[in-house]
């Protein structure tokens, strides 16, 4: 069985008692519910069952069931590689509930725990082996891209499958995004944008291999877990550049420098990655203006004219 066939075996119910029952067994009750902090999109709990078993729940609206089985294809791709630590998936589901419907992943319950001393050179060492593990069991036809569609954050992620990087990153992340936030632009800009595209392969390069990413890499989604180490977390995965995945950690303040230094010696950076990064987080910049306003617009308009302006 390959990867593709046994991502789509990840159990799905039709209520949350059956969900209970069928991976605990009869007689489980849940004892008590926690509610957990965090995230914006999803509802999170803890649900401490009565034979001694803790289960992460994320809970959405039932019309919203995609985002769940999305993430648990892109949990079950990370775990395939048996590199980096990640949520085992249990289940995904929805339940009609006594009120309104809703829909819910189950994952393994990781408890937070206190960072080894050498925790960003063990996260360089485990991202950049994520980075460099096959990916043709994860996508066998084409080298870019992913199973199907999925989300990045609240946005929808097109993962058309292609055998050019620059040409999916492209037609598949800064278009699309570009093309939904139209309204924000005047003729000036769009001019910007569509000269950006057309040159895309004079500032991006093709990958010496395709790389899983986890495809939201910033320090929110990376957690310390009960062994001390980085545990990857709501990911937005496909396959892609392993340079996108560093670009985003860099988006927000980024990681520790002992962090970068261990992952380039593990996995050395193609000259230029530097002048890259801005391009690959533009992608991110375009998300957010999508989805949060305009208070994304000018960073926006700032690195398409660092590129062509």
């Amino acid at each position: 069985m390959n990867f593709n066939e046994a991502a789509l075996l990840v159990p799905n119910y039709k209520s949350l008692a059956e969900a209970l029952v069928s991976l605990f067994g009869n007689g489980v009750k849940v004892m008590r519910t926690d509610r957990l902090s965090g995230g914006d999109i999803n509802k999170a709990y803890a649900l401490h069952l009565n034979e001694g078993s803790v289960v992460f729940m994320k809970a959405n609206e039932k019309k919203n069931a995609g985002f769940f089985v999305s993430e648990a294809k892109a949990l079950a791709a990370i775990a395939s590689t048996s590199t980096i630590g990640t949520p085992k998936v249990l289940c995904t589901g929805t339940d009609d509930g006594e009120d309104v419907g809703y829909s819910f992943l189950f994952l393994e319950y990781i408890s937070s725990g206190k960072m080894r001393n050498d925790y960003w050179q063990v996260l360089a060492n485990e991202l950049s082996a994520m980075h460099k593990a096959p990916t043709d069991k994860i996508l066998s036809d084409k080298k870019f891209g992913f199973l199907e569609d999925n989300y990045i954050g609240a946005g929808n992620q097109i993962n058309t499958p292609s055998d050019n990087w620059i040409d999916f990153y492209r037609d598949a992340r800064l278009a699309p995004q570009f093309n939904k936030a139209d309204s924000y632009f005047d003729d000036e800009d769009r001019k910007l944008n569509s000269k950006l595209l057309e040159r895309l392969d004079e500032f991006l390069v093709e990958p010496e291999r395709p790389s899983l990413l986890h495809g939201d890499l910033w320090a929110g989604n990376v957690m310390s877990g009960p062994d001390g180490k980085a545990w990857l977390i709501d990911p937005a995965s496909y396959i892609g550049h392993a340079e996108a995945d560093l670009a985003m950690t860099e988006l927000f303040g980024g990681f520790s420098e002992e962090f970068y230094s261990s992952y380039k010696e593990a996995f050395p950076l193609v000259d230029g990655y530097e002048q890259r990064r801005d391009l690959y987080n533009l992608y991110h910049l375009l998300n957010y203006l999508n989805l949060f306003g305009s208070n994304y617009l000018n960073p926006v308009k700032s690195i398409v004219r660092e590129y062509v302006g």
